[in-house]
């Protein structure tokens, strides 16, 4: 998945925003203030996810081109090339996991407000297909 791609992947998932908190070229997306996913500008090369931390074991040791994120808590964050061996579809599989992993952090009126957002964007698209 290249950049454009990414984004728009992340900024489709239900409440997310997108800021550069730490300087003027680190990307990130968040649900509610949280963090799920963090690019920078100056080096594309890599993409940075949260993950269930068994899981982020199994991804680093099964992908080479998946890592302990640099400048990021290892326990619970990878780094993934974006040009490695991680096809478009796991890509956007731990882009939903980061998301997930987010999610369930919240509290559960934050969950329910996603909740929400995702019933009115699910009726939407069923009438739009009725039509």
């Amino acid at each position: 998945m290249n950049i454009e791609e990414i984004r728009a992947y992340c900024l489709s998932k239900p409440l997310a925003t997108e800021d550069f908190p730490f300087d003027e070229s680190t990307l990130v997306f968040r649900v509610h203030q949280k963090i799920f996913a963090c690019i920078d500008f100056e080096d594309t090369d890599w993409f940075c996810l949260k993950c269930d931390p068994d899981y982020a074991i199994e991804l680093r040791d099964r992908y080479s081109s998946i890592k302990g994120a640099w400048h990021w808590n290892k326990k619970y964050w990878n780094q993934i090339a974006q040009n490695g061996d991680v096809s478009d579809g796991l890509f956007r599989s731990l882009i939903d996991h980061s998301y997930e992993e987010v999610l369930k952090k919240l509290p559960r009126r934050l969950r329910e407000d996603v909740l929400l957002v995702t019933r009115a964007s699910d009726e939407e698209q069923m009438h739009t297909n009725n039509l």
